[in-house]
């Protein structure tokens, strides 16, 4: 990722922050509509969940121009998903899919192509490094 790239992610996941809780649910709402199966994956409370997931996404932003200080972390997460959660790899493409489109329900006209973009690679390298984190524990 270029420093522009971070830099766009980590100004747009600013303007996220404050609708945290409504981009959770956004999030959730979008990804079970996707694909309805996912929606068993998940076994407690789906506001404890978002508060989770924000605050990964948020970690994860924050590290962007240290990525190699973050990546054993995300890719033990991959593994935690995969061992004790059960999560099919086909679902990274959906969470994607749900992720981007969240980001353009809660930035608007701030979600420009650039931003786009930026955000693809940011998923396609965290979710990258916990599909590695995966077949490591495979």
């Amino acid at each position: 990722m270029t420093p522009e790239q971070v830099a766009m992610v980590k100004d747009s996941w600013e303007k996220v922050k404050p609708i945290s809780e409504q981009a959770a649910e956004l999030f959730y709402g979008r990804l079970f509509t996707l694909d309805p199966s996912l929606r068993s994956l998940f076994k407690g409370d789906m506001s404890e969940q978002g508060k989770k997931l924000m605050s990964t996404i948020s970690l994860a932003v924050a590290s962007l121009d240290r990525l190699e200080t973050i990546l054993p972390t995300v890719q033990e997460l991959g593994r935690k998903h995969a061992v004790e959660y059960a999560v099919p790899d086909s679902s990274y493409a959906t969470v994607g899919e749900a992720l981007l489109w969240t980001l353009g329900q809660g930035l608007g006209d701030d979600f420009t192509d650039e931003v786009k973009e930026a955000w693809t690679l940011t998923y396609t390298t965290l979710s990258g490094a916990m599909l590695s984190g995966k077949a490591a524990a495979a």
